[in-house]
């Protein structure tokens, strides 16, 4: 490190990682790039993972752990995370995913070789909970055209798992997205804000490996689900996230200074997201799950209206 200021910040959140949080770190400290500091912020486990994180804080000083007493989900364990982050550059690492030793190497090399590149990143490899490869991933999207619009048609238009968020990032950059939001998909949209602002670059090699597992949140919760992950406060409450990803794709498009028929060519790729892949439909779901949202909730308030009826007359 150069004045005790990393050229890269990794932040790993995590929430009772302790199955497999000592992997993911020791794959960050594997890398033979080095100038890095690594930001553990637990978001108040109850498993062994405050025990095993800060063992690591004792023997390797890039370490950083900070725990908080409350869970206030992943979205703000993710943004405080980086809040936290002094590099000029940035990654988020989930604390079950792993990456090669030359994967920081590589991602440095391209920010630093091409200053409009705003995140780097390479194929991925899928593994199972006991790290078995199940495949690899190679779908290509045309992240790196000069063309913001081109990548923004490909990042919402393309079905994608969305693992270029854990790629490396361009601080400064990072710091003029609203990060993740607390709701979904808010890394999609993230993504989409960062195609909008510059190229993203991805090295051919499978160098950050994804881990599938049972309690993953994106297999332990159906879709609308999901919400109370990125924030407990969504528990209960009506989501309509395609809806909330038109309004938030449009927003995105609004904050980007970008010349006039590129903007124009941004809102025809969200017509081609409303129409493709049944977006629209999909859209019509999110009324029908409020619709029944709404007629639960007026059910269960004439319920307990009638009982409270019923126990008054009872009690005269």
């Amino acid at each position: 490190m150069s004045n005790n200021v990393p050229r890269v910040s990794i932040a790993l959140p995590v929430y009772n990682g302790q199955n497999y949080v000592s992997q993911a770190i020791d794959s960050i400290l594997a890398q033979t790039f080095g100038d890095f500091e690594v930001i553990i912020s637990d978001n108040a486990s109850t498993d062994a993972t405050p025990e095993i994180c800060r063992a690591y804080t004792t023997h390797d000083p890039r370490v950083r752990y900070v725990r908080h007493e409350i869970n206030r989900g992943a979205a703000w364990n993710f943004n405080h995370a980086f809040s936290l982050a002094r590099g000029v550059y940035f990654k988020w690492h989930a604390h079950d995913d792993l990456i090669a030793p030359t994967f920081l190497e590589r991602c440095v090399a391209a920010l630093d070789h091409d200053p409009q590149v705003v995140l780097a990143f390479s194929r991925t490899r899928v593994i199972d909970p006991a790290g078995h490869t199940l495949y690899t991933y190679d779908e290509r999207l045309r992240t790196e055209s000069p063309l913001a619009s081109v990548r923004f048609h490909d990042l919402i238009c393309i079905g994608h798992p969305c693992f270029q968020v854990f790629g490396v990032i361009r601080a400064d950059v990072l710091r003029r997205t609203p990060l993740i939001g607390a709701y979904v998909p808010s890394d999609r949209i993230l993504l989409a804000r960062l195609g909008l602002l510059g190229p993203f670059y991805e090295a051919p090699e499978h160098l950050f490996i994804s881990r599938r597992h049972p309690a993953q949140s994106v297999r332990a919760a159906k879709l609308r689900a999901r919400a109370a992950w990125f924030d407990p406060a969504n528990e209960g409450k009506i989501v309509m996230p395609h809806f909330r990803t038109l309004y938030e794709y449009i927003k995105a498009i609004r904050a980007t200074p970008l010349p006039p028929e590129e903007t124009r060519r941004c809102y025809v790729a969200l017509l081609h997201w409303i129409v493709s892949d049944h977006n629209w439909a999909r859209m019509g779901n999110d009324v029908v799950h409020a619709g029944r949202q709404l007629g639960g909730r007026a059910l269960r308030r004439i319920r307990r209206t009638n009982l409270t009826t019923i126990a008054r007359r009872n009690s005269l």
